[in-house]
Formats: C-alpha cells, structure tokens, sequence
C-alpha cells in the first residue's frame, strides 16, 4: 500500500516537473498568459487537439512554435489557404520511372505536432483530410492508408473575425478538438515587457528544448491513473445531459465531449499536484473543453448569447457534489 501511494506520488510528481519545463520556458516568449499554455499542454497530456481562436497578431502561431521547440517533438507547419489541396497535407503518391512503381512521398501530417495556420481558410475537402488524420491518426492516399508518427497533435488557428473568405469548420472537425481556447490581449505591464523582450531579436529565435517530448506517452499513461470517483463521474454526466436537454441549444455535447471533459480534468488535477479529480478541476476545463461542441439557438446567438455562456450559467446551476474521503484513492 505504501509503495502504491509512493508511486502515485512520484507520476504526480513527474507530471508537474514535465509541466514546470515547458511552462516556464514558453514564457519567455508568451508572456503573461501562463493559463493558457497550461490548457495547450493539458491537451499534449491527453493527446488531444487544440483550436486557438482569436484576433490576428496575438501570438498563436508563436505559441505552437515555442511548444514544439520546447519539448523537441518533430514540427511542421501548413498555411491554410483556398487553393489547399489535401495531399498538399497529407502527401502524394509519385510514380518512380526506375523501378516504374507509385511510391509515397509523404505530407507534413507526418510530424509529431502540425500547425495548421488559419485552418478556416482551407476548403471543406482539404479539411476532411485533417478530419481523419485527426479522428484515427491515419491518412488515406489513393486507397492505402498509412499511420501517422506517435504521438500526433493539431494546433490550428483561426482568426474569427474574418468571414470573407473562409469556410467554418463542420461540427464534426470542431468536436474532435479537445479543447478550443483563445488567448487575448496582453495586459499593459505584459505588453511592456513585450516591447522589451522584442527590441533587438525575437526570443523565439533563441528558444531551447528542455523538455524531453519522447516521454509524452508515458505520461499520458500517468495522467489516465488519476482517480475519478463514482460522485465526479456523476457531476460530469449531469453536466453533460445539462446541455443536451437545454432550450436554447439545438446541440449539446457529444459523447466524445464527455471523454474530453473526464481526461482534461484529470489532467489539470496532475498539474495541481493531486492524483484524484475534485469539482474545481472539472469547472476550470468544462469551457474550453465543450463550448465549441454546442451550437445555440439562431434567435440565442443573434441576441448574442455564447455557448461559452451558456456553459458558464450551467455551471452555477448544476449541484456540486462535495469533496468526501471516497472521492480519493
């Protein structure tokens, strides 16, 4: 028993020194907007998509980039546009006039994390690639399909304030992001520090890796043994049917939302130094984690209501199951 508490201790634990890396070392180039690295990482944890929405300029890109260098994963990026094609993503079949057979030359999907640039610029056919590769980590080319490296995670941008010219992603693509977030303007004192830092180089031209992005999978494997018991199972269920049954939403969340909302909260309890979940770890990923699985009401959304509030007025609403001894290993 005491060797099983040693052991729970020491994942925590080693979960936590991974995080403390790749945060503080993100920050020297996202400054101010710690709790939005934690969600990005959270998803690596899970190994889970992300889909960063916000105005343009605000350091989405930025931020992919000092993720991958950070924890030294093989990265590559794609810039969304109109003319797009799908193997343009996912690779090509080439016929090799020598041995006079198609040989596979394949995409920048064959990375350990992609970032796909403004992805609501591409067409809904050059999405469906990413459909796939996302929902089964496979891409199909001329009928053979071939797996993607180990592990393999999305980050997509989008700017939501540019309509011309885009295509909205199918709620299909949306539901297999594990979480949507955004990160928003810089406070006056960050932003300072933004000039500062910024004034003869960008840092991100000096970035290192000081996290070992080989050792994902097995933290995955620790982050799945942090303990949810039978009352939070039940708190997220409720939550979840909360949003199917809800008058001013035409679609709640799916099932994949709930898996989503189970592993992200065990995540963040790992981040917080606690191998069991607690009501707070869930309210602090329900957001980012099924807002963009809802979609509201045509007469809700022009009154400008969010699912994000929504989901926001849920939470105060459905009963929060208290904290007792069995709800910990």
């Amino acid at each position: 028993m005491m060797l099983d508490e040693k052991n729970k201790d020491r994942n925590v634990s080693e979960v936590q020194d991974f995080a403390k890396a790749v945060i503080t070392n993100v920050e020297k180039v996202i400054v101010g907007k710690r709790s939005t690295i934690e969600l990005v990482l959270m998803a690596l944890l899970c190994d889970g998509h992300v889909l960063i929405e916000d105005v343009p300029g605000i350091g989405k890109t930025m931020l992919a980039r000092a993720i991958a260098i950070t924890i030294g994963l093989d990265f590559k990026r794609v810039q969304c546009t109109p003319d797009l094609l799908p193997n343009d993503v996912t690779g090509v079949s080439v016929f090799n006039q020598k041995n006079r057979e198609f040989e596979f030359r394949p995409g920048p999907a064959f990375s350990n994390i992609l970032l796909a640039d403004e992805i609501n610029r591409a067409t809904p056919r050059t999405q469906s690639a990413l459909l796939e590769a996302m929902g089964e980590g496979q891409v199909t080319v001329d009928g053979i399909s071939y797996p993607l490296p180990k592990p393999f995670i999305v980050l997509a941008t989008q700017n939501p304030i540019e309509f011309e010219g885009t295509f909205p992603l199918p709620e299909a693509q949306l539901d297999r992001f594990l979480l949507r977030l955004s990160i928003g303007y810089p406070d006056f004192a960050n932003e300072d520090a933004m000039m500062q830092m910024q004034q003869m180089a960008h840092p991100i031209n000096s970035l290192s890796q000081t996290a070992d992005g080989k050792r994902l999978s097995e933290l995955q494997d620790q982050i799945r043994r942090v303990y949810v018991a039978e009352s939070m199972r039940r708190y997220i269920l409720n939550l979840i049917q909360s949003t199917r049954n809800h008058p001013a939403l035409t679609l709640g969340a799916s099932p994949r939302g709930t898996l989503a909302l189970f592993r992200t909260a065990q995540a963040y309890a790992a981040l917080h130094g606690r191998d069991f979940v607690i009501p707070d770890d869930v309210k602090r990923v329900a957001v980012p984690c099924l807002a963009h699985r809802m979609i509201a009401n045509p007469e809700i959304a022009f009154s400008g209501e969010t699912t994000a509030g929504i989901m926001q007025k849920l939470l105060k609403e459905i009963e929060v199951p208290l904290v007792s001894a069995q709800d910990k290993p």
